[in-house]
């Protein structure tokens, strides 16, 4: 399909940059397709669902993957800003570099400051190779355990660039950018959908009687990387890795065979459910890559409804919510949620999507 399609105006002050507080006090528009849209908020969830549907979360947990350096043994000393996106083996990580023209194979790339906590004070890494779209491969000086220390003491949330480009990273990004859900570390963006959640939302829809069940999904590269192709079909996504437990998958079909629903938490849980479904809707467990890229005219397969942020004009997620919805559906809800203020983007605030026929 033609990337345009996907387009439309969005206003620079929509996009939010801090999310909502309470969490669950964020703006939930309800779109059943039925041409009525509802304003609700987030604490509302609870009696848009019945007994017996099942939520599904991502309980990824978001490493300090940005990190900020200059490169050194050569005359010049330039910053570089990097964000790692996917680990490869104990010391090497791919990453996004910015700016990527000014590394070559071979450079070292010192992250830190002499001085601050991190063991030596810096952590270097060897540029091992370089891709496109400013990847590169990075051969970092330690290994495991003491690796991820070093990140963890160097490195700073990677808050997208709608948010990071309008204000700098702070200590409370560190707590807002995590979901209530986090638990296993691997992700480089949030599950943003899971980030309204508190425990008295929690508790409020185990009393309606709805399940709660975690998934991982590591959110990736993809979250970042614009569509720049012509037509969809040119488009690639990069792999994200997933796990549905056997455990897990066993209680999601035998609640929908007893006729309760499945309700996605963000379009990383649905993503990862897609990719487990069998043809005939039934979720096997799963432990691997996934790149699965939604548009319309895809058949769903295990998802009826998704809950999600109001997302970028033509990136894949508005790709496939507009699967999901329908794209009129959606260019309509989205046209009422800019007209009424609603708030954009990983800070912003909620849909609630029923599956379109």
């Amino acid at each position: 399909m033609r990337t345009d399609l996907f387009d439309f105006d969005l206003p620079p002050e929509s996009i939010a940059l801090r999310p909502a507080s309470p969490r669950d006090s964020a703006r939930m528009l309800v779109v059943r397709g039925d041409d009525v849209l509802r304003d609700q908020v987030i604490s509302d969830l609870p009696r848009w669902l019945e007994t017996g549907d099942q939520l599904v979360v991502n309980d990824t947990k978001v490493i300090p993957a940005q990190l900020s350096g200059r490169r050194i043994g050569r005359p010049t000393e330039p910053r570089i800003d990097a964000t790692l996106i996917k680990r490869l083996d104990g010391s090497r990580w791919q990453a996004l570099v910015k700016p990527a023209k000014k590394l070559t194979e071979g450079d070292t790339i010192r992250f830190g400051n002499e001085g601050k906590v991190c063991l030596l004070g810096h952590l270097d890494a060897e540029v091992e190779c370089k891709g496109e779209e400013g990847e590169v491969t990075l051969s970092f000086s330690f290994h495991g355990p003491v690796l991820d220390q070093a990140i963890a003491d160097l490195g700073t949330v990677p808050l997208p660039p709608y948010i990071a480009g309008k204000r700098e990273v702070d200590d409370q990004d560190a707590q807002d950018y995590q979901t209530m859900f986090a638990q296993i570390e691997g992700a480089v963006a949030a599950p943003t959908a899971g980030l309204h959640f508190t425990p008295a939302l929690e508790a409020a829809l185990r009393t309606r009687g709805v399940g709660i069940h975690r998934i991982t999904l590591h959110v990736g590269a993809g979250t970042f990387l614009p569509v720049k192709a012509d037509d969809t079909a040119g488009h690639k996504m990069h792999a994200e890795w997933g796990c549905i437990s056997a455990e897990t998958a066993a209680a999601l079909n035998q609640a929908r065979a007893d006729g309760g629903r499945i309700i996605a938490v963000g379009t990383t849980s649905l993503r990862l459910l897609e990719s487990a479904a069998a043809e005939d809707g039934r979720i096997e467990p799963f432990a691997d890559e996934t790149s699965i890229f939604i548009t319309p005219g895809y058949r769903f397969r295990a998802i009826d409804v998704l809950l999600t942020n109001f997302h970028l004009p033509r990136s894949t997620l508005f790709m496939l919510v507009s699967a999901f919805a329908g794209l009129d559906t959606m260019k309509q809800a989205y046209a009422h949620a800019i007209a009424e203020g609603y708030r954009f983007y990983s800070y912003g605030d909620a849909c609630l999507l029923f599956r379109g026929k």
